[in-house]
């Protein structure tokens, strides 16, 4: 399995304010947290804030002081995204210099020929009257990485991806490239995520490589699933945790991550109670593979 980063580590949360924090969210904002201290480094926070269409008004805040209730803030100033569109802008030109990024004028309708991938020349001619995407043009290449929870994992971009979307036709930078470009920014040296990220991964450390930036390593912690078997997400209106009273969700969430606390700790505060939980989190005590977890079950 592979060693954690040298030091000093750098991890982060990153959070989009599409809805309140729900159990799944706070999963990986604890997950994040324990390895940072874990391994005596930093934790950050950055919103991602660069879809407003999908933003919820005032939900940003409420996360960030829901986390605080949860004895969780940033070692540093939160980072928001969208400050960053000069940094992104400055990626997606020098992508367009190298001749990976290019404008795109398909539709869905286009593609579906290619079951929803780019593959290969456009299929829709350029437009002058419409905008349109910008996307990366990938190899014929297999990306592998070894993530530190489930080991060895590629994709053949080409082949299971196929050119991707890093400016989208709105005009709104697409993740794949944001979270390359901040992670860099940030000094990032690992990134502790839910494993539905985990098929982005190569995609991104192919647009590090793309643009010379480093590349962090990745542990990629497991769903909380929902009693329907589907991974909670704001989209879904999961039930949010209550910042109020944090210790049930908190302890849900430990135990979830493998780490056994005594009886004691139900009346310590949340501070108390994930100091404590530094020394018991163990890479190796997480649940893997992917398991279902009837998340609202454990928060009754």
């Amino acid at each position: 399995m592979k060693s954690p980063p040298v030091a000093p580590y750098r991890g982060r949360f990153a959070p989009s304010p599409t809805g309140q924090l729900h159990f799944g969210s706070l999963v990986a904002a604890v997950g994040s947290w324990l390895r940072a201290r874990a391994c005596g480094g930093t934790w950050l926070i950055r919103v991602e804030d660069i879809d407003p269409p999908r933003e919820i008004a005032g939900a940003a805040d409420h996360i960030l002081a829901t986390l605080a209730a949860f004895g969780m803030t940033s070692d540093e100033p939160v980072l928001w995204q969208h400050d960053r569109e000069v940094a992104y802008a400055q990626a997606l030109e020098q992508l367009t210099a190298q001749g990976v990024a290019f404008p795109c004028w398909c539709s869905r309708t286009d593609l579906a020929a290619s079951g929803g991938l780019h593959q290969g020349p456009c299929r829709a001619a350029p437009d002058p009257e419409r905008r349109p995407a910008w996307r990366a043009r990938v190899p014929q290449h297999r990306v592998q990485f070894d993530d530190v929870l489930y080991g060895p994992f590629g994709q053949n971009l080409a082949q299971e991806v196929g050119d991707f979307v890093i400016r989208r036709v709105e005009g709104y930078f697409a993740y794949q490239l944001a979270v390359v470009v901040d992670d860099a920014a940030q000094g990032i040296t690992e990134v502790v995520r839910g494993a539905d990220l985990l098929d982005s991964t190569p995609r991104q450390i192919w647009l590090q490589e793309v643009l010379a930036l480093p590349q962090p390593a990745y542990l990629h912690l497991p769903l909380a699933m929902g009693p329907d078997g589907r991974k909670l997400s704001k989209q879904d209106r999961s039930r949010p945790v209550d910042g109020s009273d944090p210790l049930p969700a908190l302890h849900a969430a430990l135990a979830f991550l493998g780490v056994s606390l005594p009886a004691a700790t139900l009346c310590r505060s949340p501070e108390s109670v994930l100091r404590d939980a530094i020394d018991r989190f163990e890479i190796k005590a997480i649940p893997r593979p992917l398991r279902d977890v009837q998340a609202q079950d454990a928060l009754q």
